[in-house]
């Protein structure tokens, strides 16, 4: 039976907001398209940059990309591309900008296909989260073949800075895979 105390083995016990976010968010099935955007505009953003850095700047994120309103993000006109990337309260990074007004417009297609960005991305995983079981930081596997799989398809309709690795990461943030370890306290909340 999972310790209340134990957390999982990545988590830096030192950085209360770092806490909160595992104890609350992390690897909780996300059902909602635009709460699945946001998660997928984060985690684009991260490439090459710990999480911490991103969720330090998240919540400018939110204001700045209009709350990750999907409809809204994928209107963003070349002028508002330049005068976010003036803004130093997120990744200024021309191509993650961009990828994530792409990716807003990739999702509405998506959702047109599909009915939604979520029945589209939890099909990968049938519907339910895989449940893996992980003790040590070793243990978690950067990709999956289904990682690689879904980061394939993103590619080929067009979405941008989705390579296996960060989709791997995203999945585990919005509960599709739960990556929580055996003893972490959260494990069977999240197992749902």
């Amino acid at each position: 039976m999972p310790n209340s105390q134990c957390r999982c083995p990545w988590l830096d016990l030192t950085k209360p907001d770092y806490v909160e976010y595992h104890d609350k968010e992390w690897g909780v099935p996300v059902r909602d398209d635009q709460t699945m955007f946001e998660f997928l505009t984060l985690e684009s953003a991260q490439a090459g940059l710990s999480w911490y850095t991103v969720l330090k700047k998240r919540q400018n994120y939110r204001n700045l990309f209009a709350n990750f309103d999907i409809e809204k993000v994928a209107k963003f006109s070349d002028e508002k591309i330049e005068e976010l990337l003036l803004n130093p309260g997120i990744i200024r990074n021309r191509l993650k900008v961009k990828a994530a007004v792409n990716n807003a417009q990739r999702v509405i297609e998506i959702q047109k296909e599909f009915g939604s960005f979520c029945n589209y991305i939890w099909a990968f995983v049938n519907n339910k989260p895989i449940i893996n079981e992980f003790k040590t930081l070793a243990d978690y596997p950067a990709t999956s073949p289904i990682s690689d799989k879904l980061s394939k398809d993103l590619k080929k309709r067009g979405f941008k800075f989705v390579g296996s690795t960060i989709i791997y990461a995203h999945m585990q943030a919005c509960g599709m895979i739960n990556d929580h370890s055996i003893d972490c306290f959260r494990k069977p909340q999240t197992s749902g």
